[in-house]
Order: C-alpha cells, then sequence, then structure tokens
C-alpha cells in the first residue's frame, strides 16, 4: 500500500501518541493546559548591542492585540521549564563530517545546555519525518538512537515542523519551542511555508532555525538551503533563523539558542474577544529605550 507523506505524518504523530499513552499509565505526568481565554506570550529582549537583557519589570512591558494595549495579567522574569521538539535534518547532503558535527552539537544543547527541568523530544526528516525519541528528559534514552543516524533521502522541513506541532499538546511543560537543523531547501514535503505558518497560529510554539549554508561556490544553488523561507516561519513565532557557514559553528549556534531560552520573559493577557476561529495580531512593546523585543506576531482564537 503506497502511503502519501501527509499519512506519514499523521503516521509519526499518532505513533508517539500511542507511545506516549502508554509511558503515561506506567508514570503519570501532569499534562500542561492553558486556559482558552489566556495569551501567553514568551518574549526575548536584547539591548541596541544585541546582548540579552534580563531583570526587567512588568511596568516596562505593553501588550497590543489587534492594536488595542490589553492589561498584563502574568508577568515571570524567572526561567519556566520548556518542552523542546529538536528537528534534524538526515538527508543525503547531512553525510561525513556534517551528521558528525550535528549530533555532537545536539547532544552538547539537549544533555548539557538544557535544565534538568526541560523535557524533549527528536524528529529526524529526510523525505519524511521519523520519530526518533518521545518526550523525555533523560540522555541515556536518546543518546544510542542519535548515533544510530544515518543521512539519505531528500529534504522535508516542512512536514518535519507539521508532524512536531501535535506531540506539544502532550507536553508537561508551559514554554514550547522548537528548534530545526537543516542544511538543504525543502525538497520533499507535501505541506508549504503557507500551511506551516498557518499551523503555527494555532500553537504557542516558537521555532529556531539553524540553516547550514557554506559559500555560494562550493555547493549548487539548487542545494542550498532557503534562510529567506525559514524566517517566514520563525521570525512570526518569535523565534529566528541563524545562517551558519560551517556544521562546524553548530554548537556555538545551539548554545545562543540555549543562551535565550534562559533569559526569557512569560507574560500573559485575558483577551477581550471570545474564541472565535479568528486572526489577531500581536505586539509587545518594551518602553525602556535603546531596548528591543522578539516575540509572537500573532494567534488563531481556537473556538
Amino acid at each position: 500500500m503506497k502511503w502519501s507523506r501527509l499519512a506519514l505524518i499523521g503516521l509519526v504523530a499518532g505513533t508517539w501518541l500511542v507511545h506516549a499513552a502508554a509511558q503515561t499509565r506506567e508514570a503519570p505526568t501532569r499534562r500542561f493546559k492553558a486556559r482558552v481565554d489566556m495569551v501567553t506570550i514568551t518574549a526575548t529582549v536584547m539591548d541596541g548591542n544585541g546582548r540579552l537583557v534580563s531583570g526587567l519589570t512588568q511596568d516596562e512591558f505593553e501588550i497590543y492585540e489587534d492594536s488595542e494595549r490589553q492589561p498584563i495579567t502574568h508577568f515571570g522574569s524567572d526561567r519556566v521549564p520548556i518542552g523542546l521538539g529538536l528537528l534534524l535534518d538526515v538527508s543525503d547532503s547531512m553525510r561525513g563530517q556534517r551528521i558528525v558535527d550535528a549530533r555532537a552539537s545536539v547532544g552538547h544543547f539537549l544533555f548539557e545546555l538544557l535544565s534538568e527541568e526541560d523535557e524533549f523530544f527528536i524528529i529526524s526528516f529526510n523525505h519524511a519525518p521519523r520519530m526518533v525519541a518521545p518526550w523525555t528528559s533523560r540522555a541515556d534514552d536518546v543518546r544510542g538512537r542519535l548515533e544510530a543516524l544515518r543521512p539519505s533521502g531528500g529534504t522535508s522541513i516542512y512536514d518535519a515542523i507539521m508532524a512536531a506541532l501535535p506531540v506539544f499538546e502532550q507536553r508537561s511543560r508551559q514554554r514550547a519551542a522548537i528548534v530545526l537543523i537543516s542544511d538543504g531547501a525543502d525538497t520533499a514535503s507535501d505541506a508549504k511555508v503557507r500551511d506551516v505558518r498557518s499551523a503555527l497560529l494555532r500553537s504557542d510554539a516558537f521555532v529556531y532555525a539553524i540553516a547550514i549554508d557554506p559559500p555560494a561556490d562550493t555547493r549548487p544553488i539548487n542545494a542550498r538551503v532557503n534562510p529567506y523561507a525559514l524566517r517566514e516561519i520563525t521570525d512570526d513565532s518569535g523565534g529566528r533563523t541563524e545562517v551558519v557557514h560551517d556544521s562546524a559553528d553548530l554548537g556555538a549556534a545551539t548554545a545562543r539558542i540555549a543562551e535565550e531560552l534562559n533569559h526569557q520573559y512569560v507574560l500573559a493577557y485575558t483577551s477581550p474577544r471570545r474564541p472565535d476561529g479568528q486572526y489577531h495580531s500581536l505586539r509587545v512593546r518594551i518602553t525602556r529605550p535603546g531596548h528591543r523585543v522578539r516575540a509572537r506576531r500573532g494567534y488563531v482564537a481556537l473556538q
């Protein structure tokens, strides 16, 4: 029987949910559930030199929904545990030193730079996404699985993100983030950029992407990563895309992401509108001069 890639995406999420149900029966964990009427925003603040800023107070933030200022009902400046999905490209172009460097940087990021209070899952993707490790916080659960990854096939970035988003519905941590690592343009997804952007508006996950893009004269142009398409996905969610020119730079890039995750603010407000299934714009403003804030730019109020 021939499966479409979208069916495979559903299979990835569905297989994980079966696994998660079995784990829940063995060791119950409290699933994170946001209030329907509360909009929660993760915000990253930087000064004029691009340095992360901590120690701000609630009074220095403003939130606007559809251009109307909203009273902040929750504010947190202490680190909040995170549920993180790591999406790793294992397409054919990742062979050799690239997959070696990627494994090392992913391991360091998940096992050493994240907090012990965090949890994560791993999805690998080539022409289709595959769940490598469901929710865990134990390095021993995934070290061998990372080492077993062997690059082959095409690149399905968008399908991988679409497969990851349903997994967050079963997380037990408040913040939700995706970190995607890829060295190529999407060549194999059924989903399009617009599909991913639409799905993210219905999720509270923010997305980081690390794009390995070597100098133009070392690789065919049609095989190079497309950072512009990635930024269409990451920037609206409150994350960002970082381009590195060699896989040896992955370690430093993931360390910068970990540093951001350690210095973010969590804000919330009660929306004055009923869940209407419509898009609502968001803007978070910082009143301190010379500072800028990065946060999600909108959401769909799910009915």
